[in-house]
């Protein structure tokens, strides 16, 4: 029974490993989403269209203005954070006083009109793009699989840009001013920081997280204009789980529950689709706050 199970755990790494890539992507966009309600306590609906938003702007710049990936990753992220500090300034700074449900509506009807303004202009089709010459080698041999250079890189942007989101929230006075705002602006205001500026570029940074994940995801994944939509509900499931506005959470639970999706893919495939929301339900069950939130 065991070399049966060991047998077909060998034949299915490659769900595994594509597992893993997804996780580096639950792991960004729910950070992103994290990192917006944590300091904001906004419920960005609009997350997965500003992600497909990323991977367009990608795109255009190389069908274009021939800019190739690597400065790419760099403007893009920069360009959609900017839409998203517009529209803080326009729309979300009205509702920081009313109820979530306003957010999460406005939000909402923010990503129909973004994701159908996309479809009108450039179709539901997918559009390729390639990846850089540097990454597109032969995959590599990691000892237990053979996993594709541009994948391997995927997941090593994914930890370091988790790893330096969580080291600047939680290590930098920045981060200690963006976490005492949330428990008492009027105080931070008085020692003369501009409270509603920062704010606005916290949105504009958890945007930006979500558009730097799209140009990761433009090589893997045809760049249409659902392709945020097929993943914000998993997302959102795994803020859920890891706890809302918990940044430790989003990540280790993005990248386990990506490993989970994969080797259920491997086991039980007809589950694949459903397991997250099922753990979700058995944590909200014991711990309603998440497993590393606050209640």
């Amino acid at each position: 029974m065991l070399e049966d199970l060991l047998f077909q755990l060998q034949i299915g790494l490659p769900q595994v490993a594509l597992g893993l890539v997804n996780g580096a992507f639950y792991a960004l966009l729910s950070l992103g989403l994290a990192v917006i309600f944590g300091m904001l306590n906004v419920i960005n609906f609009a997350h997965g269209a500003q992600f497909m938003m990323g991977a367009f702007v990608a795109w255009m710049m190389l069908s274009w203005l021939g800019i190739g990936y690597w400065p790419a990753l760099i403007l893009a992220p920069l360009i959609v954070g900017a839409f998203g500090v517009l529209l803080e300034k326009t729309m979300i700074s009205r509702l920081y006083k009313l109820d979530h449900l306003y957010g999460l509506l406005l939000t909402f009807g923010l990503a129909l009109i973004i994701e159908g303004v996309f479809r009108n202009q450039f179709g539901s089709s997918g559009m390729p793009y390639a990846p850089p010459a540097a990454l597109g080698g032969p995959p590599v041999d990691l000892g237990f699989m053979f996993m594709p250079v541009y994948r391997l890189w995927v997941v090593v942007a994914a930890l370091v840009m988790s790893l330096v989101t969580w080291l600047v929230i939680e290590k930098t006075r920045l981060g200690a001013y963006l976490r005492a705002a949330t428990e008492n602006a009027a105080l931070v205001q008085a020692f003369g920081v501009n409270v509603p500026r920062m704010i606005t570029l916290t949105y504009g940074a958890g945007v930006a997280l979500a558009a730097f994940a799209g140009v990761l995801a433009a090589p893997i994944y045809s760049v249409n204009p659902q392709m945020g939509s097929n993943l914000i509900i998993v997302v959102f499931a795994v803020v859920v789980i890891g706890g809302m506005g918990s940044i430790l959470g989003s990540v280790l639970t993005g990248f386990g529950l990506g490993l989970v999706e994969g080797l259920t893919k491997v086991f039980y495939p007809e589950a694949s689709s459903t397991v997250i929301f099922v753990i979700m339900a058995i944590v909200l069950l014991a711990r309603p706050a998440g497993l590393f939130g606050r209640a």
